[in-house]
């Protein structure tokens, strides 16, 4: 939604209005429901179907709440960096700061009945979905009170009542299961289509291609997104795709190219998407977006990139700074009352992580609960194989 091709209609229209009021009544502005038409920065390209429209409808509160959720996600991805240093995060930890348009874009666009699955780059997509932060750094350092009872860790967060079905660890595997969910959907008349998320570094596994194919021809409602941030792992795309567009790769599945850096850009595509999933079957979408940190917290993240190549995304594209400048462009808020929201955010992870740090960690008896078969005499002894732990009950 880059400002200077906003529609010239609805600057013309709002400007005047906003600056004319007092400031006492102007900031009624920042919850206001009015339609607005904003231009996405750069134009969709599709594969096999036509376009959306890049005059994207949204209003002053929906810009205000993409501001808010996308700040609350960075913070919380900046504390997790922070906790994993500590120490107080083991294992995994692969962080989405960058990429936020992404999970709030796509959220604006659909409803709690549609189904999203993942990679382990599930931190935002879970907030997204209405988790809590608190469940979210509980999870993360392993606590009892986790989302998913600090068994899942990282890489696998969960939410059901949200049709959040993980946060997956093996690569490229959640896609044949989105392909199930949407199955399933469309088997019970749900009327609701289901988001499989990926990397671009999944983009080559054969499993998609299988899920996509039987997808295409059963017309399941399935959308398969591939989160294009130009790396998989530390290998850059022209290196490891010879065919990097990424919207084209379901052959006879349309697809579309997105800028994921756009939070409205995504809304469209996504709503778009739905759309056509119901009528028609499967689509693609290829958003194009850029991750900050390294591949996990065990990568630097720049050792095959420069450090100028990251600053000039973040000058660029940042998506928070995009909103921030959308904001004070339409005198929907004042660069103080954004200033002090990101305070305020700042305070609730801080709390969310000290509430998420008393929480205790599962008995020793949950590594044997969740499992296919009980009471098969499982017993679990110490390093040394002496000390008897714990028996399955």
């Amino acid at each position: 939604m880059a400002l200077s091709r906003l529609s010239s209609r609805s600057n013309t229209f709002l400007k005047p209005a906003i600056t004319a009021l007092p400031s006492s009544i102007r900031r009624h502005v920042s919850t206001d429901s009015s339609p607005i038409t904003i231009e996405t920065a750069v134009p969709f390209t599709s594969h096999l179907c036509e376009s959306p429209s890049r005059s994207v409808e949204t209003s002053s509160e929906e810009i205000l709440a993409f501001f808010r959720d996308m700040a609350r996600m960075r913070r919380m991805e900046i504390a997790a960096d922070s906790l994993y240093k500590a120490k107080l995060i083991r294992g995994f930890c692969h962080l989405y700061d960058g990429q936020e348009a992404l999970a709030v874009g796509m959220e604006a666009a659909i409803t709690k009945k549609d189904a999203i699955i993942t990679s382990y780059r599930d931190h935002c997509t879970f907030i997204g979905r209405g988790g809590k932060l608190v469940d979210a750094f509980s999870e993360l350092m392993g606590r009892k009170t986790g989302c998913s009872h600090g068994k899942g860790g990282s890489m696998h967060f969960y939410k059901k009542d949200a049709s959040f079905y993980g946060g997956h660890g093996i690569v490229g595997a959640q896609i044949p299961l989105g392909c199930g969910l949407a199955f399933a959907q469309k088997y019970n008349k749900d009327e609701a289509v289901t988001f499989a998320l990926y990397g671009d570094g999944a983009a080559n596994q054969g499993q998609l291609f299988e899920a996509l194919n039987i997808s295409a021809l059963w017309d399941l409602p399935a959308i398969l997104v591939c989160e294009n941030n130009h790396y998989g792992m530390g290998t850059a795309t022209w290196r490891s795709a010879k065919s990097p567009a990424y919207f084209k790769r379901g052959d006879y599945v349309p697809g579309l190219k997105v800028d994921g850096m756009d939070a409205l850009a995504v809304k469209q595509a996504c709503k778009f998407a739905k759309e056509h999933a119901l009528k028609n079957g499967p689509i693609i979408l290829e958003m194009d977006t850029y991750r900050y940190h390294g591949h996990s917290m065990s990568d630097p993240g720049s050792t095959y990139r420069t450090r100028d190549e990251i600053s000039g995304v973040r000058q660029v594209r940042d998506p928070i700074e995009r909103v921030r400048k959308l904001l004070l462009s339409h005198d929907i808020a004042t660069e103080k009352e954004l200033k002090d929201m990101e305070k305020e955010i700042r305070k609730e992870v801080d709390d969310a992580v000290a509430q998420a740090k008393e929480s205790p960690v599962p008995d020793a008896s949950e590594l044997f609960t969740n499992m296919y078969v009980k009471d098969c005499g499982v017993e679990s002894f110490g390093a040394d194989r002496k000390e008897l732990k714990v028996t399955l009950p």
